[in-house]
C-alpha cells in the first residue's frame, strides 16, 4: 500500500481549510488584523459548507506564507492607526488631519468605541504613506484650507461615517455569494422603516433579514454602545439613502428571479363531510326485492289459501 493519500471523488474541495481564528494564528496576525486583511481582499476566504461562516483554504495560507517579507509585510499592510499616528505619518498637526478626514480626504478603514463610548476612527498606514508621497497632496497638507472646505467644517459636516459605510459595503458585496446576499448587504445600511417601504411582502422581508449582516463590533444588544454603533452604520444622508434604496430594489428583482423567497406551505382546506348516499326506495337490481316490498305479497297469498280451503 502506497503512502499517498487518495481523495475520494465525493470529497469537498474545502475539506482542508481553517477557521478564521486558526488561520490568523498560522499567519501571525491578531484577529482584528486578520479581519481587516479579509475586508481588504488580501486574504481570500470561502463559505463554510456547514453554514458556520467563512473559512480559509490551506492553499491560501501557503500562498501568503510564501510571499516575500512574510509575516512582517502582511502585518504592515493591515496596520491601522489613529489620528495621532496618522498625523505623524503625514507630517501635519492632529487638528489639521482631523479636518481633512472630516471632509473625506482620508477614508477610515475601521473604528471602535473607547471606554468613554467615543468613536475612534482608524486609517490604513499604507494609504497614508501613499497620500503623503503624492505630489498633488502637498497643497492639502501645507497650504491654507480652501474656503469651501472651511464652510462645510463650520456647518458641522463629517463624512467619516458615510465614507466608512461605503467602504464596508464594498467589502460585503465582494463577499456576497448571490443576489439575496447582495440585497442583505445593501439592507445592512438602511433602517427598518426604509426596508419595510421597499420590501412590503413580510415573507420576503423575513428572508432578506437572514442575509442582513450582523452589526459590527461586540456591543451587547440594547446597550448605549450598540445604539451608537447602529447609528454609525445606518445611512442618514438623503443622497446616500436614495441610492441605497434604488440599488436594493434592483437587487431584489434579481433575487426574486433567481430564487423567490420561501413561503409556508398552504394548508389544505378541511374536507367536507361526505354524507352517505340516501338509499333509494327502489331496489338497485331488478332481480332483488326489498323485504318490505314482499310483505303485501305474502299477505295476499295467505288470504287466497284460506278461501280455497273453505271452498273445499
Amino acid at each position: 500500500m502506497s503512502g499517498n493519500t487518495v481523495t475520494p471523488p465525493h470529497a469537498s474541495p474545502h475539506t482542508d481549510s481553517r477557521t478564521p481564528t486558526r488561520a490568523a494564528r498560522e499567519l501571525g496576525l491578531k484577529r482584528r488584523e486578520f479581519d481587516l486583511a479579509v475586508h481588504l481582499g488580501q486574504i481570500r476566504t470561502v463559505p463554510d459548507e456547514g453554514g458556520g461562516g467563512r473559512r480559509v483554504l490551506a492553499a491560501e495560507i501557503d500562498r501568503l506564507r510564501a510571499r516575500p517579507g512574510f509575516p512582517e509585510a502582511l502585518r504592515d499592510s493591515v496596520r491601522a492607526v489613529g489620528t495621532g499616528e496618522a498625523a505623524a505619518i503625514l507630517g501635519v498637526p492632529a487638528t489639521r488631519f482631523t479636518r481633512l478626514a472630516r471632509q473625506g480626504v482620508m477614508v477610515p478603514v475601521t473604528f471602535y468605541l473607547n471606554r468613554y463610548r467615543a468613536v475612534v476612527w482608524l486609517y490604513l498606514a499604507e494609504e497614508l504613506r501613499q497620500f503623503a508621497a503624492d505630489e498633488s497632496s502637498a497643497a492639502l497638507l501645507t497650504a491654507r484650507t480652501p474656503e469651501p472646505m472651511r464652510a462645510r467644517l463650520a456647518a458641522g459636516l463629517d463624512l467619516r461615517p458615510r465614507n466608512w459605510r461605503g467602504r464596508h459595503l464594498g467589502f460585503l458585496l465582494r463577499q456576497a455569494d448571490g443576489p439575496w446576499q447582495r440585497a442583505g448587504a445593501l439592507a445592512r445600511f438602511l433602517d427598518p422603516v426604509q426596508i419595510a417601504e421597499i420590501v412590503r411582502d413580510p415573507y420576503e422581508r423575513s428572508h432578506l433579514n437572514r442575509f442582513r449582516p450582523a452589526p459590527v463590533g461586540h456591543s451587547a444588544p440594547g446597550t448605549p454602545a450598540a445604539h451608537l454603533v447602529e447609528k454609525l452604520t445606518t445611512a442618514d444622508d438623503p443622497d446616500e439613502i436614495g441610492w441605497l434604496r434604488s440599488d436594493l430594489a434592483r437587487t431584489l428583482d434579481e433575487a426574486r428571479a433567481h430564487h423567490p423567497a420561501p413561503r409556508p406551505a398552504m394548508m389544505p382546506r378541511p374536507a367536507e363531510a361526505v354524507q352517505p348516499p340516501a338509499r333509494d326506495a327502489r331496489p338497485d337490481h331488478p332481480g332483488r326485492t326489498d323485504p318490505q316490498d314482499r310483505a303485501p305479497e305474502r299477505k295476499s297469498r295467505g288470504l287466497l289459501a284460506r278461501l280455497l280451503r273453505r271452498s273445499a
